[in-house]
């Protein structure tokens, strides 16, 4: 799709949607995972609305660009955007984590538009590169692009993909950060501090652009910069707000993984509509 054709104004209003269907989605539930999702919601947009090239009435399209959901607890903003899609009829959501449901906890390949299961962090980039290896051998033209957390690249194996990458020259996966700077048990910086984050991705041999990860215009901007870079592989680290557009659950740790009660459903979905 072309820049010229895409409407931001009509973005933020779905991106408006999608954090609603989160909230529900995950208090009708009882569980699930609010402030990575939430944090999220307009990478995964910019990414089905304007960027990927695929079908949802044809998941399993071959030429289409593919998705790995690496931090596969952020199930609910994924299920979102694909039913909102038209991946799957919207009422599926109500399903969410329920017995026998094929909308799990971490996302799962039952789902059309799931490419694989992921969740135990730190294997979404070594799929996305032998995705992006198998395309090359198969001479195709697909695109794979990969969602990572910030405290899940505090793995060693993400940085041994990393090296993969750059040395295999891959230059058809797009590696994106949503960082928004926590994890499950406190602040990134605490834990295992990541900065310099951008130079360290450099010393690895990657092309890197850094930009805030709520602004359309800049995400679109960078993914557009990804078909331009060709002689080494290629990230995002996207700067975000665990919990974004929720005041209470803005980059507060426990709502990494805690389900909004009825009340605070009404006033999260309250200053939203605001």
């Amino acid at each position: 799709m072309s820049t010229q054709n895409i409407d931001i104004e009509k973005l933020k209003l779905q991106a408006l949607q999608n954090r609603k269907d989160i909230l529900e989605t995950i208090n009708a539930a009882g569980s699930g995972h609010p402030g990575g999702s939430l944090s999220a919601v307009e990478i995964l947009l910019s990414l089905y609305s304007y960027k990927m090239n695929h079908k949802p009435d044809d998941p399993t399209w071959e030429d289409r660009d593919r998705l790995i959901v690496s931090k596969g607890h952020v199930s609910p903003v994924v299920y979102v955007t694909l039913a909102n899609a038209g991946y799957f009829p919207k009422e599926e959501l109500k399903t969410f984590r329920k017995f026998q449901s094929r909308l799990q906890g971490h996302v799962h390949t039952k789902v059309p538009g799931i490419e694989f299961n992921t969740g135990s962090l730190g294997h979404g980039l070594s799929v996305a590169n032998g995705i992006g290896l198998g395309a090359r051998m198969a001479k195709k033209n697909f695109n794979t692009y990969c969602l990572m957390g910030d405290g899940e690249i505090q793995e060693g194996s993400v940085w041994e993909a990393a090296m993969t990458s750059t040395h295999q020259k891959i230059n058809n996966v797009c590696a994106i950060v949503d960082y928004n700077k926590v994890q499950e048990n406190g602040p990134v910086s605490e834990i295992k501090g990541l900065e310099p984050l951008a130079d360290k991705w450099k010393s690895f041999g990657w092309h890197v652009e850094e930009i805030i990860g709520h602004n359309f215009k800049q995400l679109i901007a960078a993914l557009d910069k990804f078909d331009t870079v060709k002689d080494k592989p290629f990230v995002i680290i996207a700067h975000t707000i665990k919990g974004k557009g929720i005041s209470f659950m803005e980059g507060e740790k426990g709502w990494h993984g805690k389900a909004p009660n009825d009340e605070q459903l009404q006033e999260a979905l309250a200053e939203l509509n605001s």
